[in-house]
């Protein structure tokens, strides 16, 4: 990628986490500028500042934690060299790279339904022909009326097949089909919508476990990858969400999307503690390229 265009996606992602910043960073930065002195007041008002910014009560107190230790291990008196502190223990409580993609891919979308889990769909298909790769998309959310015609919106727009069947069909069956069809032309990447039930964890679980056991058994050669999409404006109501999916299946990675809507951007640090898992892409707006990959340095930077 060059320099430019690095650049380019940087500003985007700055723009998109404008009201965390305002909210979290530039309350750090007060503190700063007032050369605050670094006593137990400075580190319980820091605390505050991430707790409401939706960082979580266990990322937070890991993160101040931390800094305690580091202020008292390099003698740190100048509360810019705090901040500095701050900035580079979270990018590490953030950074848990995502394993490289194989080929071919499954990527199992899970989530409940209004995070934009088809909007991410269609985004991730367009990126990821952007670069050559064959994409195939899978309705399997057969429960949600009009789901399918949603997604096929998506692969019209980006111009790639997509199987679906009948609403009301059995999700598995759909997955089976378009599991043959992948194949059968050699696509990279299979992307299958779920449906986003939460209210009835049982079916879910069932649902899920059902699809994963097709794919396991028809495309053993597959990479197959479940990522949780998460809405970043719901703020702790996603780390409950988060939580319960844990619950019912096997989360391999995070997409958090709308980022741009909130001023509580914190919550990628608490869902990142919660379930140990990297974030795999943030959507910080409503362009294709306003879902971006994810990195820890990137998006850590662009808040401070």
């Amino acid at each position: 990628m060059s320099d430019e265009k690095k650049k380019g996606l940087f500003a985007r992602l700055r723009e998109g986490l404008s009201r965390t910043r305002g909210n979290m960073t530039e309350k750090v930065d007060e503190m700063v500028r007032e050369n605050r002195k670094i006593d137990e007041d400075f580190f319980e008002e820091l605390e505050d500042i991430l707790l409401m910014s939706d960082c979580g009560m266990a990322a937070t107190e890991s993160i101040i934690g931390e800094l305690r230790e580091r202020v008292k291990a390099q003698k740190v008196k100048d509360a810019s060299q705090a901040r500095e502190l701050l900035r580079q223990i979270m990018i590490d409580e953030m950074n848990i790279p995502r394993p490289p993609l194989k080929w071919p891919m499954v990527m199992l979308l899970v989530g409940v339904n209004g995070v934009g889990k088809t909007t991410t769909i269609g985004k991730l298909a367009l990126r990821f022909q952007a670069i050559g790769r064959r994409v195939m998309l899978c309705a399997g959310d057969t429960f949600r009326a009009a789901a399918a015609e949603q997604l096929t919106v998506w692969a019209e727009r980006a111009r790639v097949p997509i199987i679906k069947h009948a609403e009301g069909a059995d999700p598995a069956a759909v997955v089976f089909d378009a599991i043959q069809s992948a194949k059968a032309q050699g696509a990279d990447l299979l992307i299958i919508d779920t449906a986003g039930r939460l209210h009835n964890k049982k079916n879910l679980m069932d649902e899920l476990s059902k699809m994963r056991r097709v794919i396991d058994r028809e495309y053993p050669e597959a990479d197959t990858r479940c990522i949780l999409v998460l809405d970043a404006t719901t703020g702790q109501n996603g780390l409950n969400q988060a939580r319960a999916f844990k619950e019912v299946a096997e989360i391999n990675g995070i997409i958090l999307t709308k980022l741009d809507g909130t001023a509580k951007g914190g919550i990628a640090l608490a869902i990142r503690q919660e379930l140990a898992v990297p974030v795999w892409y943030v959507g910080v707006g409503e362009g294709i390229d306003d879902l971006q990959p994810f990195d820890a340095k990137d998006f850590v930077n662009a808040l401070f």
